[in-house]
């Protein structure tokens, strides 16, 4: 979606894409060394929240002499930090584009995060966060934590239409504990496997801690979402997939009526789609157009 003549067109705009504070692919985190101590973090780390990531951000486009923002844009993750760039520096963004995310994890989103962070917490190669140098990692949980999050980002219709109740030994049951027999099992484990040889665990634990905290609403002490918004300058686009159940559109919807209540320009589309959170990866087709248009409108 970045490129000349695409969703964030770059024959008109600069785009930024920093890598995210507490991760392990560039910026500062628990596998970072701590000068204190010239050894690793590891949970050690303080905990970081969303807005703490958006004054990262704002702190990195100091050091390039960018004071104010065309639009901030991304999905998930991405869009409560456009969310809390527009709450938190109202003044320095013109739009925001909040793509598949909301102003708070639901509780079922709760949930499926917290025995994803169980399961590494749990691994005993875990051994507090501290296992950096020990020769051992928690990979047996990052595992399964992995495996919990990629079912939260499909859909049942998704799951069903890729793999159904097929076996990966043609029409064979074998009755095994421990191996996969499902093609569904199978895709899991590979999932699992490759996810554990890139990633960092204390990462993963950090960055659920920080999409449960997030919260706009419980920001202000009355915990009212459209108080929480009062402030926002930036015209917003909000856009929804039928088949997110991890973010779901309601939470999109209730963004929407809320700054439509303070009289503030925004604007809402569903996009009918079956593949769950996945969507917003897998439909830039169809939200190149919406994203294009809404930001041509916007001042030159």
């Amino acid at each position: 979606m970045i490129g000349p003549g695409k969703a964030f067109d770059t024959d008109r705009f600069f785009v930024v894409s920093t890598n995210l504070l507490g991760g392990c692919r560039g910026t500062t985190g628990p596998s970072s060394t701590d000068p204190a101590t010239g050894r690793p973090y590891g949970s050690d780390f303080p905990v970081i929240t969303v807005a703490d990531m958006v004054r990262c951000e704002r702190a990195f486009l100091d050091e390039l002499g960018v004071d104010r923002l065309a639009a901030v844009a991304g999905g998930s993750l991405g869009g409560m930090q456009a969310l809390q760039w527009a709450v938190q520096f109202p003044g320095q963004v013109d739009a925001i584009v909040v793509i598949a995310s909301t102003h708070a994890l639901h509780p079922q989103g709760l949930a499926w995060n917290a025995i994803a962070r169980e399961s590494i917490i749990r691994d005993p190669a875990w051994q507090g966060g501290h296992y950096y140098g020990t020769g051992r990692t928690p990979e047996a949980g990052m595992g399964v934590a992995r495996m919990v999050g990629h079912i939260t980002y499909l859909s049942a219709p998704a799951l069903d239409d890729r793999f159904g109740r097929r076996l990966q030994f043609a029409d064979d049951l074998r009755y095994t504990i421990d191996e996969p027999e499902f093609e569904v099992e199978s895709y899991l484990r590979h999932q699992a496997e490759s996810f554990v040889k890139r990633f960092d665990a204390n990462t993963y634990v950090y960055l659920s801690r920080a999409l449960t905290y997030f919260d706009l609403a419980r920001q202000h002490g009355e915990g009212s979402l459209q108080r929480a918004l009062a402030g926002v300058s930036a015209r917003t686009l909000l856009i929804a997939f039928s088949s997110d159940w991890l973010y779901p559109p309601a939470a999109s919807i209730e963004i929407d009526e809320a700054l439509r209540g303070l009289g503030k320009p925004a604007e809402f589309h569903l996009i009918d789609a079956p593949y769950g959170h996945d969507c917003f990866l897998l439909e830039e087709a169809r939200q190149t157009p919406i994203v294009r248009r809404f930001l041509s409108e916007g001042r030159p």
